[in-house]
C-alpha cells in the first residue's frame, strides 16, 4: 500500500536540463519542491579524474538500464514492435542531471521560422509545398518571445560562441568568447568561406574561460582533453546541470532531490487538476504519493509520454482517425540525420586526440528557410558542421571505404589516415507525419508490470530528399578542404530502431489549438490545468539543430508560467477554440 507523504507545492519528474531548471527557479521563487530522480545520485566528484573510453563510450555506463524498462520499436502500424534491449540501440541518460550531464555541449538557437513553420512555409510557398501526410504546424509561441529565454539559458551555461551571421538578432552577445580555432576547424571555415558562405564557430558549453554565472555557480576552463561526449566532465568545465542547476536549487532548504524515486503514474481521476505523482523507492521497494499544487513532467521524451498514457491524461493520438494528441509527431535525430562526407589526406596531418564535445566550425546557409526551396523537393533544412570531439583508441580506426575490414592493407591504412581524416555532416531536420507516433504496447511490460512504450517510426521521401541534398553539400566543400579521397555515407532506405544520441522529440505537443496540440506555450496541459510537461516532448517537429538550449530556454519559460499558476489558477493562455 502507498505511504501518502506531506503536499508540496510542485513535484518535478527529472533532473536533467528542464527538470533542474524548474527545480532552481520555483526553489529561488520560495516554493516547496521536491524532485524525483529514478538514478542515482551523482556530483560532478563522481566523474572526476575518470577517464575511461570503454567504460563510458563503449559499454554506455551513464546510460539507462534497458533491461528493466525500455521501448518497443516498430516501422509500420502492421508489424509486431520488439523491445530495445541493448544500450549501443539506445542512449538515455540517467541518474542525476539525465542526459544533461553526457551531452557533448553543442548550442544553437533554433529559428524564426522554425516555430512558425507552418506558417512561414504557406506564405513562401504556398500548401501545395507541404506533402499530404505531413503534420507540422505552428507552435504558438514566436522566436521574439522566445529570444529572452535563450538569453537567460546561455547566461546560466556560460556558453561559449560567436554569433550565427545568419542568424536571428540577439539582445546580447555570448557571456563568453568561443572554444580555440583548432586546423581542423580553420581548414573547414577557410574551405566554406572560398565557396561564399558563412561559416562560424559552434557555441559551445565547454566553457572557454572560467566563468560564474548569475546564480553564482563557477565553470571552469575547458582543457580540450576530449572526454566530453558520453563522459562526465572531469574538469567541471563543461555546463550541465550538476555545475548550475542543481547546486542553485540545493542551496534552498525548500527543495529536495529524491534519488532511486521511480514515478509510475500521476495522481489523476479526472476534471482539471492532477493531485501528485506516485512512486516506489527502487532501494526499498516502498511505494509513496506525493501530493502537490503543481506537477511537472521534466524527463525525457519517451518517459512524459508513457507517464501521461498511464495516467490517462489526455485524449491518445489515433493514427487511423488522425485524431487525439498524446503520442502524436514523434520526431528526432536518427541514423538519416547526422549524414555527410569523410574526407582522407594524404599530406595534412592533425592532431585529432585533443578536443572538446563541441568544438567545430559550422554554418547556417542550408538551415531552416535560409536559402529558397523552390526548386528542391523538401522543407526546412540543416546546418553543416565539421566537429573536433577528440579521437578515443578504441573507437578512432578511420579508413577509405575500399580497404578491407582485416589484414595487412587495414593496418596500413589505419596507420596512416589515423592523424589524416576529417568528416563534415549535415544535422537535417526531421518533419513530422501521421504515421509516426508513440502509444503504449499491448503486448511487452517492465518490471511492475505496467506496458513498454512503443514507437512507430518510418523514413519518408523528405527525410532521403533532405540527407542527399546534405550529403552533396558536405561534399563540396570537403573538396574544397582538399582531401584526397572522399567517402560519402550511404543514405539508410529505413529507420533502424538504433535510437542513438538521446534527441527524440514530440509526442506531447506544444502549439495554439487544443485540438492539435497537447500544451500551450507555458508547457501547461491544456485540459489539466496544473500539469507541465517540459522537454523535448513538446517539440512539433525537429529543426535541424540539436535541441539542449531549447529545452533549457522552454523550461525557463514554464517556470514562469507555473508561477503565474500558482498566484492565480487556471489556464494561462487562450485556445483557438477558446479565444
Amino acid at each position: 500500500m502507498a505511504k501518502k507523504l506531506d503536499k508540496v507545492d510542485v513535484v518535478v519528474v527529472g533532473t536533467g536540463w528542464a527538470g533542474g531548471v524548474i527545480s532552481a527557479e520555483l526553489a529561488k521563487a520560495g516554493k516547496k519542491v521536491v524532485a524525483m530522480e529514478r538514478g542515482d545520485k551523482k556530483n560532478i566528484e563522481d566523474y572526476t579524474g575518470v577517464k575511461d573510453e570503454l567504460r563510458f563510450m563503449n559499454r554506455y555506463q551513464m546510460m539507462q538500464d534497458l533491461s528493466h524498462e525500455t521501448i518497443t520499436s516498430r516501422n509500420t502500424m502492421d508489424e509486431q514492435a520488439l523491445p530495445v534491449r541493448t544500450r549501443d540501440e539506445m542512449m538515455a541518460g540517467t541518474d542525476t542531471g539525465g542526459g544533461g550531464v553526457h551531452w557533448a555541449g553543442a548550442v544553437y538557437r533554433y529559428t524564426p521560422y522554425d516555430f512558425e513553420i507552418y506558417s512561414k512555409t504557406v506564405d513562401r510557398y504556398g500548401k501545395d509545398k507541404i506533402p499530404d501526410g505531413m503534420t507540422i504546424q505552428d507552435w504558438g509561441i514566436t522566436y521574439d518571445e522566445m529570444e529572452t529565454y535563450y538569453d537567460r539559458f546561455e547566461k546560466t551555461a556560460g556558453i561559449s560562441g560567436e554569433a550565427d551571421p545568419l542568424g536571428p538578432e540577439r539582445s546580447n552577445e555570448y557571456p563568453n568568447p568561443p572554444l580555440k580555432e583548432s586546423r581542423p576547424v580553420r581548414l573547414f571555415k577557410d574551405a566554406a568561406k572560398e565557396l561564399g558562405y558563412h561559416p562560424y564557430q559552434v557555441a559551445s558549453a565547454n566553457v572557454s574561460q572560467q566563468y560564474e554565472n548569475p546564480d553564482g555557480e563557477t565553470l571552469n576552463a575547458c582543457m580540450y582533453c576530449a572526454f566530453c561526449h558520453y563522459y562526465g566532465c572531469d574538469f567541471g568545465a563543461k555546463s550541465d546541470p550538476l555545475m548550475t542547476v542543481i547546486p542553485t536549487a540545493q542551496k534552498h532548504d525548500n527543495f529536495e532531490l529524491r534519488t532511486q524515486a521511480y514515478v509510475r503514474r500521476v495522481l489523476y481521476d479526472g476534471g482539471n487538476k492532477a493531485k501528485g505523482v506516485m512512486y516506489v523507492d527502487t532501494e526499498t521497494g516502498q511505494e509513496f504519493e506525493q501530493p502537490a499544487d503543481v506537477v511537472v513532467l521534466a524527463a525525457f521524451t519517451f518517459t512524459n509520454n508513457r507517464l501521461l498514457m498511464l495516467s490517462e491524461i489526455g485524449k491518445p493520438y489515433n493514427p487511423e482517425s488522425r485524431t487525439g494528441v498524446i503520442g502524436k509527431n514523434f520526431n528526432g535525430q536518427m541514423n538519416i540525420t547526422f549524414l555527410g562526407a569523410r574526407g582522407f589526406f594524404k599530406d595534412k596531418k592533425f592532431n585529432l586526440y585533443g578536443g572538446a564535445g563541441a568544438l567545430g566550425g559550422t554554418m547556417s546557409d542550408f538551415a531552416a528557410d535560409n536559402f529558397d526551396h523552390s526548386d528542391v523537393d523538401f522543407i526546412n533544412g540543416g546546418a553543416i558542421e565539421l566537429r573536433q570531439y577528440g579521437e578515443g583508441a578504441i573507437t578512432s580506426n578511420r579508413v577509405p571505404k575500399d580497404t578491407p575490414n582485416w589484414g595487412s592493407e587495414f593496418k596500413k591504412n589505419a596507420n596512416f589516415y589515423a592523424y589524416r581524416n576529417l568528416t563534415t555532416w549535415y544535422t537535417s531536420a526531421i518533419m513530422s507525419w501521421w504515421h509516426n507516433y508513440m502509444d503504449l504496447d499491448p503486448t511487452y511490460k517492465d518490471d511492475f508490470g505496467d506496458p513498454l512504450l512503443r514507437v512507430t517510426n518510418k523514413y519518408t521521401d523528405q527525410d532521403r530528399n533532405i540527407a542527399k541534398f546534405g550529403i552533396e553539400k558536405c561534399t563540396e566543400i570537403m573538396e574544397k578542404m582538399g582531401a584526397d579521397i572522399i567517402d560519402k555515407d550511404d543514405i539508410p532506405k529505413e529507420f533502424d530502431h538504433i535510437y542513438q544520441g538521446g534527441h527524440y522529440a514530440g509526442g506531447v505537443i506544444m502549439g495554439d489549438d487544443p485540438e492539435t496540440s497537447a500544451v500551450n506555450n507555458y508547457l501547461q496541459m491544456w485540459d489539466v490545468d496544473n500539469l507541465f510537461v517540459v522537454g523535448g516532448s513538446a517539440f512539433p517537429h525537429f529543426p535541424g539543430h540539436h535541441p539542449t538550449v531549447t529545452i533549457g530556454s522552454l523550461a525557463y519559460r514554464a517556470a514562469e508560467g507555473i508561477e503565474k499558476y500558482l498566484k492565480n489558477g487556471g489556464q494561462l493562455v487562450k485556445g483557438k477554440q477558446n479565444a
